[in-house]
């Protein structure tokens, strides 16, 4: 099986996977493997409420990036990750070569190095858009490693029908035809550009699919770009992150409405002053089955809001 532009071949199904990303590790719950997983590392928000008996017997090795001998010394037969600047040629936990070294395979994610350059530093550059097939493919593959076929059919099967429900109850809002947004993933500071979702990823998938224009024309994953610049664009909906995550200041969905209700700027644009914000789950801002959770969510949002013109 070639993954991320490396074959890697599993002889038998593992025994024991150390999770790095929340992505991996709820599909794995999603797949009933649970009982293989005997770590998890990186996460933004809980775990979804299905896996949570599951989740509490396992051990979060770090709620952000491990180090390489914490995961190592979980014994793992497969190492799955999110993220590839985490596993990869620069990997901040480790390389897939040092894992290889001990006799440790690794699975990355397609969702985040199909279509996607990491080379390019930050969060990487989208080469094409974001597609949830990329996420159906890490499910089936997955679920082949695993030699859980069937749970794999059976989850990619219900993701799409979830998909195209809330495509289709879209369809029927008859929104209007120029309508933007920004999505806002968080900021380093009060005083920094925010982090932005460009035009390719999760969110650039989501707006596609519900006839949002982006007002960030960015392939990078999520560029920084000035309120200003935000500002004069004037999107009709702002999409804030919710996250439990606490690394940056505006990790914090109070401080980043509290920002948008007081900043000389951004206060004046058109979607702070009708309210027309919208929380989602900063995990399904990110290429994951939890993408499809958010095209939900902001269905849900938007048939409750009007767009007079």
């Amino acid at each position: 099986m070639m993954n991320c532009g490396r074959d890697i071949h599993v002889d038998a199904a593992p025994e024991r996977t150390v999770t790095v990303g929340q992505s991996a590790t709820e599909i794995l719950y999603a797949l009933g493997l649970a009982d293989r997983v005997v770590g998890t590392s990186v996460w933004f928000t809980p775990v979804l409420p299905e896996f949570r008996e599951a989740n509490t017997d396992i051990e979060r090795i770090a709620d952000n990036d491990p180090s390489f001998e914490a995961v190592v010394n979980r014994r793992p037969d497969i190492v799955t990750a999110q993220y590839e600047w985490h596993i990869g040629p620069t990997g901040s936990v480790a390389t897939r070569d040092q894992f290889q070294d001990l006799g440790i395979n690794t699975y990355i994610m397609p969702a985040d190095c199909d279509t996607k350059n990491n080379a390019t530093g930050g969060d990487g550059t989208r080469t094409a858009a974001f597609s949830t097939d990329s996420v159906y493919k890490g499910i089936h593959e997955l679920a082949t490693i695993f030699d859980a076929n069937d749970a794999g059919d059976e989850l990619i099967d219900e993701l799409k029908d979830r998909e195209e429900n809330a495509i289709s109850r879209a369809e029927s809002l008859s929104l209007p035809d120029d309508i933007s947004a920004v999505f806002w993933f968080s900021s380093p500071d009060g005083s920094s550009d925010p982090y932005v979702a460009g035009r390719l990823g999760a969110p650039g998938y989501m707006m596609d699919k519900l006839g949002i224009q982006n007002v960030i024309q960015s392939n990078e994953e999520w560029p920084t770009v000035g309120w200003e610049t935000i500002a004069r664009s004037d999107p009709d909906l702002i999409v804030i992150a919710t996250m439990d995550r606490r690394r940056y200041a505006a990790d914090s969905v109070e401080t980043k409405r509290d920002f948008l209700r007081h900043d000389p700027v951004a206060s004046q644009m058109s979607a702070v002053q009708n309210g027309h914000i919208i929380e989602m789950d900063a995990h399904a801002m990110s290429a994951t089955m939890r993408t499809i959770f958010g095209l939900e969510t902001l269905v849900d949002a938007l048939s409750g809001m009007s767009f007079a013109r």
